[in-house]
């Protein structure tokens, strides 16, 4: 790595699988802290501030979810990956909603961790030298800069994630993106399958932004697609563009997305 080496925080409670993936990372030139569980994990991470937490979700003590918790609200533009046995839809959710930005299952390649890590750490190194606009749509303004969203003038809190995703969606009005190109875009290019991420996140950025979640002005569904951001204040958007067909989706038993 040419840039200042990036901190991670491993914390398990399996002392095998936390040594082998700090031996891993640390070969890589990460600067690898560790912890058995919750409560070290957040003194640790107080103490030395991780860029990244690598935290399983499986431990005695306060779990990783809470831990997750803790962390994203304390820090949040720190990367953080759960890391679990489990690999059920609820579980996924869970850790999204709690301020995870991916979720790996054991057992796993250490190729795939790093390239989850790297995907982490551009984006967040990416959102530090963006410069943009303030983009407005409706009764939203949302700061790029100082990544800030105001609604009707009140400061709505976002996750990394969820500012990220939002906008993206704002500098593409009106265009149907393809729930591929919305988490390449977002989570990284290493990404594209994970649909029920894009799922997650677009539920809880509605209960954020729209008046009714259940009936949406701003973030629209595109079946068998993905989504469109529409400025409700602009009626007869003049870029209105339909939607292309998704040849992958057309084969695909992947249910509509939410």
């Amino acid at each position: 790595m040419n840039e200042t080496p990036v901190r991670v925080l491993v914390v398990d409670d399996e002392a095998a699988m936390r040594r082998g993936i700090c031996v891993s990372l640390t070969a890589r030139g990460y600067k690898v802290d560790e912890a058995r569980n919750s409560e070290e994990a957040l003194d640790l991470f107080h103490e030395r501030h991780p860029n990244l937490v690598l935290l399983d979700i499986n431990m005695p003590g306060t779990n990783g979810i809470e831990t997750c918790r803790r962390i994203r609200s304390a820090a949040p533009n720190t990367g953080i990956v759960m890391i679990t046995v489990r690999d059920s839809e609820e579980d996924t959710v869970q850790a999204l909603e709690a301020g995870a930005d991916d979720y790996i299952t054991k057992p796993f390649r250490v190729r795939e961790l790093l390239a989850r890590l790297t995907a982490i750490t551009r984006r967040a190194r990416g959102q530090e030298i963006a410069e943009a606009p303030i983009l407005r749509a409706g009764h939203l303004e949302l700061d790029t800069k100082h990544r800030i969203l105001l609604k009707a003038g009140k400061e709505i809190h976002l996750s990394p994630i969820e500012f990220s995703l939002l906008q993206y969606l704002m500098q593409h009005p009106n265009i149907p993106l393809h729930h591929t190109k919305l988490l390449r875009a977002v989570w990284g290019l290493e990404y594209g399958q994970e649909l029920e991420y894009l799922r997650t996140y677009i539920r809880l950025l509605r209960k954020k932004v729209e008046k009714d979640p259940a009936n949406p002005e701003y973030i629209l569904t595109e079946p068998w697609l993905g989504y469109r951001f529409r400025d409700p204040s602009d009626p007869h958007p003049e870029n209105l563009t339909p939607p292309e067909p998704d040849m992958a989706a057309s084969h695909s038993s992947v249910p509509n997305a939410v």
